[in-house]
């Protein structure tokens, strides 16, 4: 790789900060940041990220953990200020989600509200307490993790898809409110991936077999494969990609 083209994907003095960084696309994200040469803050909502803190140090690159409830905004907010306390973040990649399936029917108020208050207010929280610094700076990456339920409805998962769709159109918004002044605000929208998320549907033979089908590359995702694209977008090489959702769905939104 030449120097030019390893300053323009490289990550070298940057911090990123990776929440839901204990496993999945998080920890795939994480340990490709560092690849990259970022040193890196993994949140999570337990103090279980030894392991994923042990595949970025051995990386050659430092790792701090920080555990703190997205559904929680006091928590959140505490969290977050001894995160800036220790320095500036230059990369924030929104990733940790959660799920509830069931009938729209038979969805009740506090199942509604989990998945909107992690999927959406804690993302949207998180971007003001990281993005107000990057814009006062006049540098930063944001990285929001869609779905393909961000462009359809899906089945079962009423909450979920509400809060992927919302997820693209504050990406949109912020875009829009920060590009000029050099903060990328962009997002990932994740096919179907092999994660714990999905496992449900993995153990389904017949569920599992009609989604595989459907995917032109005949695969479920790893999550590696999603870490390439948050590494780019995190990168001076995606300097100009503002209010953009990258699909990387093995080929389901072009079939």
């Amino acid at each position: 790789m030449t120097a030019a083209l390893a300053e323009r994907f490289g990550l070298d003095g940057r911090t990123a900060l990776v929440t839901g960084a204990r496993g999945g696309i998080g920890r795939a994200a994480a340990v490709a940041l560092a690849e990259a040469g970022a040193n890196l803050v993994l949140w999570g909502h337990r103090d279980n990220l030894d392991e994923a803190a042990s595949a970025v140090a051995a990386c050659g690159r430092k790792a701090r953990t920080v555990v703190a409830d997205l559904a929680d905004p006091l928590a959140v907010r505490t969290a977050a200020d001894e995160v800036l306390a220790d320095g500036p973040v230059d990369i924030l990649v929104n990733n940790a989600g959660i799920i509830r399936r069931g009938p729209a029917l038979a969805v009740d108020d506090a199942a509604w509200r989990s998945v909107l208050q992690v999927n959406l207010d804690a993302v949207f929280l998180l971007c003001r307490l990281f993005g107000g610094p990057m814009c006062a700076r006049g540098y930063g990456k944001i990285v929001n993790v869609a779905s393909m339920l961000s462009f359809q409805g899906g089945l079962n998962v009423v909450s979920y898809t509400a809060s992927k769709h919302a997820v693209v159109g504050l990406t949109k918004a912020l875009a829009t409110e920060w590009a000029a002044g050099g903060v990328n605000v962009n997002a990932v929208a994740p096919g179907y991936v092999a994660t714990a998320n999905t496992a449900a549907l993995r153990a389904d033979v017949h569920r599992e077999a009609e989604i595989r089908g459907r995917i032109p590359a005949g695969r479920w995702a790893d999550p590696s494969d999603v870490a390439g694209a948050i590494v780019f977008l995190a990168s001076p090489a995606a300097n100009y990609v503002h209010g953009h959702v990258l699909a990387v769905d093995g080929g389901w939104l072009a079939r």
